[in-house]
């Protein structure tokens, strides 16, 4: 179960003998709107998890049409699945003797999916609850033939790609959809049905290239929904899965030929061929050139280089080697000249120890610490080890947080194999750039982000500020080598939510402002929102009261809010809008901890009518006045008015006495 391709594609026939279709027993039924196919081999103590997730979907399940293949199992898994079919309408089982992988199972359910949409679910593997819901919208919405949803590792197991942004088109040339050919996302039916895409059966690695690449060629909208986590990708605990096992390499990367040979037939030479390309030397070709290839003695591994030589010989162009990693290009470079003890120390170098530290040139140009570089006695070019340009820093914020008008962040960064690393937190806005020096130790970075001091000692002025992590980093030579300059975005790993609230800061002589952290969409980068008018991102926006009057216009406010960073001298008064007249109220106020703020204003004799509450804060030059609104603060509430009676006369009360006394 995993991600490759054949020379032929088998075609499944309509209908399989001796297996009723689920929608021949229902004639004129309303088709589901998404078929689950699930191959099922010895996963018994997986299912519950796999099937379950599909049973816990959001989408109703009279929109589910759920597909298990028990593929010759011999755990029990078959059992247990024929005992949730008598529970669950919606599941259908077909059992088939072992077929050797996922291929033919996936392709017998195909040939009984009755859904507008089909999804393939590896039975070791779960859903997020709202996958099938949200997939089948997105492709509802761009009329999809493929649509990825965003897939997370699980219990140590990595993901093929991290998808980040949601769109409801993408070329597979232009954007990561390639890099994953595996069956688990969602596809039109019709649009398979139409291009008769199957797997190729009887393999246990790559049988899904033949589905996915014809797929992705053949699509006119690929779509992409990374805003939630759609698909669990798990290890098993017995390490059994398919792309895990013992493999016949050399078979192998023949058969990846004729992959190729189809990818090539189908897409012309130049870049967009060669783009592709190099996700299939990463992976495919030059991917099994690792522990596998020293596995073999020296007769497995000549043999293995010679089932790769072709694959070089006809793919590697210039572009597609320049865009490989130096571990990868090296092997591809050894490989085509024939350099076998060169490719074995090579490989050696990744797999059992690791590679020297980069090589240093007075240009600036760094070069990977594997073997033989400029070496007499080889002929391997420089360009072979070229790093400068494949050196990617590698960070993460591991931390935010206001420590009064200072804001306090923390991370890890890297430039891998280079030491004597100088941090900084670059700040990028109004057109110019800030830096604020980080202080490092035991990997770890800090650096303090004070609005007065943040523009190179000055205060940083208003406006919407990006923020990046700088690494300088050197070689052995130490600082007095040329230095490799890295930056990158600052983006929280986390959904955490906390401290992005605006808040009053001060900048020194520049006086106080707003100040908001936000996350860019669709990219989720940090940036600083100071806002000196105060209007994009205002202050109190969980501000809620109320208000009551008595008939003789005695008139009681409360209201509560929480207001970072207001400090203690700060004026807060409750405040009357009306007929073109504003009142400003007696107000007390309580503070208490976490920044919550009580304040409460007691009116005698006030003017008659219908008033709007607000709550007006001055600090310095900074006076902002806060819509109050009723309801709770979780809510988003509506105006907060007082009503204020007309006052009766001091007659009035004599004369309904007369009333009453029939005077």
């Amino acid at each position: 179960m995993s991600d490759e391709t054949p020379a032929e594609i088998p075609v499944i026939p309509a209908e399989i003998p001796g297996v009723a279709r689920p929608d021949a027993a229902v004639p004129g039924a309303v088709p589901p709107a998404v078929s689950v196919i699930v191959p099922v081999h010895n996963t018994l103590p997986y299912l519950d998890r796999s099937i379950g997730s599909v049973f816990a979907q959001t989408l109703g399940q009279d929109r589910i049409e759920l597909i298990a293949v028990d593929d010759g199992s011999s755990d029990g898994s078959g059992a247990w699945l024929d005992e949730q079919a008598g529970r669950h309408p919606n599941l259908t089982v077909i059992h088939q003797p072992a077929s050797g992988g996922a291929g033919k199972p996936r392709n017998v359910g195909l040939a009984h999916a009755t859904g507008d949409y089909v999804f393939f679910l590896d039975s070791d593997d779960r859903l997020g609850t709202e996958a099938l819901a949200r997939l089948t919208q997105m492709a509802d919405t761009y009329e999809s033939d493929i649509v990825y949803g965003r897939i997370v590792g699980a219990e140590g197991r990595g993901a093929p790609i991290d998808l980040r942004t949601s769109n409801g088109q993408v070329s597979i040339f232009d954007s990561p959809v390639y890099w994953t050919l595996a069956a688990y996302k969602l596809f039109r039916r019709s649009f398979v049905e139409q291009h008769q895409l199957r797997f190729v059966e009887g393999r246990l690695l790559a049988e899904d290239l033949p589905f996915g690449i014809p797929a992705l060629l053949h699509a006119k909208t690929v779509s992409i929904l990374a805003d939630y986590d759609c698909y669990y990708l798990y290890g098993r605990e017995d390490d059994s899965n398919a792309s895990r096992q013992d493999i016949d390499w050399t078979e192998h990367l023949d058969y990846i030929g004729t992959v190729l040979t189809d990818v090539a037939e189908t897409v012309p030479p130049g870049p967009d061929r060669d783009k592709l390309m190099v996700r299939h030397f990463h992976g495919e070709i030059l991917g099994a050139f690792g522990a596998p290839y020293l596995a073999r003695d020296e007769t497995g591994r000549r043999a293995m280089a010679d089932a790769a030589r072709p694959l070089v010989e006809s793919y590697l162009t210039d572009r597609v080697l320049a865009a490989l990693p130096p571990r990868l290009r090296l092997r591809a470079h050894c490989l085509r000249a024939d350099l076998t003890d060169e490719l074995t120390a090579v490989i050696q170098a990744d797999t059992e120890a690791r590679p020297g530290l980069p090589h240093l040139d007075e240009d600036g140009r760094r070069y990977a610490g594997y073997p033989y570089f400029r070496d007499p006695e080889r002929d391997i070019p420089d360009a072979c080890y070229e790093l400068t340009d494949h050196l990617v820093l590698r960070q993460q914020l591991t931390g935010r947080q206001w420590a009064g008008d200072v804001l306090r962040l923390h991370g890890t960064a890297e430039l891998p194999g280079l030491d004597h690393t100088a941090v900084d937190v670059l700040l990028r806005g109004n057109g110019t750039e800030h830096h604020v020096t980080a202080r490092c130790a035991d990997g770890v970075w800090h650096a303090d982000i004070d609005p007065a001091t943040a523009a190179d000692g000055g205060p940083l002025a208003a406006g919407v500020w990006g923020m990046k992590i700088a690494v300088t980093a050197y070689g052995a030579g130490g600082t007095a080598a040329p230095g490799l300059r890295r930056d990158a975005w600052l983006c929280p790993q986390d959904e955490d939510r906390t401290g992005l609230e605006p808040r009053i800061v001060g900048r020194g002589a520049a006086g106080p402002a707003v100040a908001a952290l936000f996350l860019s969409e669709p990219h989720g980068h940090l940036h600083l929102d100071l806002d000196h008018e105060g209007r994009r991102r205002p202050l109190g926006g969980d501000l809620r009261g109320a208000a009551a009057c008595t008939r003789f216009g005695r008139a009681l406010v409360v209201a509560r809010l929480t207001l970072p960073g207001c400090p203690a001298d700060a004026g807060l008064e409750l405040i009357l809008f009306g007929g073109g007249q504003t009142l400003t109220l007696p107000t007390t106020v309580e503070r208490s901890a976490g920044d919550r703020l009580a304040v409460r204003s007691v009116l005698r004799g006030a003017p008659p009518g219908t008033w709007r509450v607000a709550l007006r804060v001055t600090t310095g030059e900074l006076l902002r006045e806060l819509p109050v609104r009723a309801g709770g603060a979780d809510d988003a509430g509506t105006p907060l008015t007082l009503t204020v009676p007309k006052r009766p006369s001091p007659a009035a009360p004599l004369r309904r006495l007369r009333r009453r006394l029939g005077r």
